[in-house]
């Protein structure tokens, strides 16, 4: 299994607690989330009912709360925290290096 690393943004674009949304080269958008410094990366769409939480949600601490019908994740593992959700988000290494945020995607879903 081969990981390609794809850079999705500036770090100076996602300031701490707040969100961006980046697509992969194949068109998938990717929700990057700045929390106290650190990144996380998921899926951008909710799995409940197909909003995206970048341009719907809010995020407060690690846990991003989808706007359409107020399900909520926490983005550090995807996991759904507050129904109607109940299907975790996808979940992607994070990092920043050199100013840049990059996340690690195996190459056959990139």
């Amino acid at each position: 299994m081969t990981t390609q690393s794809h850079r999705l943004a500036s770090a100076a674009d996602i300031p701490p607690g707040e969100m961006f949304a980046g697509n992969l080269p194949g068109g998938r958008r990717i929700a990057i989330y700045n929390v106290k410094g650190k990144y996380y990366a998921t899926d951008d769409l909710c799995t409940h009912g197909q909003a995206s939480l970048v341009d719907e949600g809010s995020l407060e601490g690690c846990t991003i709360e989808c706007g359409l019908h107020l399900g909520a994740f926490d983005v550090r593992t995807g996991a759904a925290v507050a129904a109607p959700c109940v299907k975790a988000l996808r979940t992607y290494p994070a990092r920043e290096d050199g100013g840049e945020v990059w996340i690690d995607v195996v190459a056959d879903d990139a």
